[in-house]
């Protein structure tokens, strides 16, 4: 007796939105010297953060407490708003598909853009959603014309990234709360701020939670160097955010990762150290590739977008010769955003390896 799987479940693709480079050095059997792809934080967490973590490694064995309520308490405190327009999850990831599972239904509709972050879409899919993607406009999400496809589609959802993931680009405060003001009642906003750490707070719109339809997610993975821990974090209005707590893996953020995010949030001296390396490096990552003929665009991101002045056949050459010098990177998806390729911010070293490698293979692009 076969097993019969839900009609969805049956439909989707067997697949993951990204190739890990643990998956790619399975396939060329050899380990990356530099990984300079996922967007982490090479510069990884505040020692605090690390001697936290060794001194509570022998507690492991318990799980972590399930109303994460610690985190939660210096969350409040550090934003200066109630606990209770917080909520923890695994990773943006693990909120997204906690979003899409307490408001999508199978046909429902749901609004991105074309070539952002896939993995919100990936958690539509698996839930039946009817997603429409909006293209880019010269590498910035298009704000009109996701407002006119969330209108005319009567959407449930629209998701927005600012700063953008995969091309680094930022719509200033002006806009992004124009572009709040205007979505409709019915729709939520999913603002995913990802890489918010990277801009002054003074360059955000201000968080409104007395709105109930806007939530904003931000991370523990970018800035703060936790992306191995899974912790991100949902900033809204107490009703939606309470709303939450009907879908979420209550035992789904691990013990280590609580206490790594309180303690990582409060030392803000480093995390001010980290901010200075990560400009330092998109800039000597610039230097680089305009060596080599490159252009680059500003990035409010710890990473680079590089344009490698042809299609995304070249791009993709571009970014295979780098994975055949043992140096991990990325690139986007789709046409026109697959002519880049995108660098995440290394050390020194990194950065070494990076120029040596494109010295070679410039060569025979």
């Amino acid at each position: 007796m076969k097993p019969k799987f839900t009609k969805i479940a049956n439909d989707l693709p067997v697949s993951v939105p990204f190739i890990g480079p643990e998956s790619q050095e399975r396939e060329n059997k050899f380990s990356f010297d530099s990984r300079m792809g996922a967007n982490e934080s090479v510069f990884g967490p505040s020692k605090r953060v690390i001697n936290a973590i060794k001194a509570k490694a022998e507690n492991v064995w318990k799980y972590g407490d399930p109303e994460s309520f610690d985190l939660l308490q210096t969350l409040s405190e550090f934003y200066k708003m109630p606990r209770d327009c917080f909520t923890v999850g695994e990773g943006i990831d693990g909120l997204l598909g906690n979003l899409v599972r307490l408001f999508i239904e199978p046909g429902d509709k749901v609004v991105s853009s074309l070539g952002a972050y896939p993995t919100f879409k990936y958690h539509v899919d698996g839930y039946g959603g009817n997603i429409s993607l909006v293209p880019y406009n010269n590498n910035y999400e298009d704000l009109d014309e996701l407002l006119s496809a969330t209108k005319k589609s009567k959407a449930k959802i629209l998701y927005l990234s600012n700063p953008d993931n995969p091309m680094g680009t930022f719509h200033s405060k002006e806009r992004i709360q124009d572009f709040i003001d205007n979505i409709p009642d019915k729709t939520i906003l999913c603002l995913d701020e990802a890489y918010s750490d990277f801009v002054d707070v003074n360059e955000l719109a201000p968080i409104d939670i007395d709105r109930e339809n806007v939530i904003r997610f931000r991370t523990f993975s970018k800035a703060y160097g936790l992306a191995g821990l899974r912790i991100g974090y949902g900033i809204g209005n107490k009703k939606l955010v309470e709303a939450f707590n009907k879908v979420r893996n209550h035992f789904g953020v691990n013990r280590l990762g609580q206490i790594a995010a309180k303690i990582a949030l409060e030392d803000q001296e480093y995390l001010q150290t980290v901010l200075k390396k990560v400009d330092k490096s998109k800039k000597d990552i610039a230097s680089i590739f305009k060596k080599f003929g490159f252009n680059s665009l500003v990035s409010r991101t710890n990473f680079v977008p590089i344009n490698s002045g042809g299609d995304g056949k070249f791009a993709a050459k571009l970014m295979n010769s780098l994975i055949k010098e043992k140096i991990f990177v990325r690139m986007p998806s789709v046409e026109p955003l697959n002519s880049f390729i995108r660098i995440t911010v290394g050390t020194n070293k990194d950065l070494m390896v990076l120029d040596d490698a494109m010295s070679r293979i410039i060569k025979n692009l």
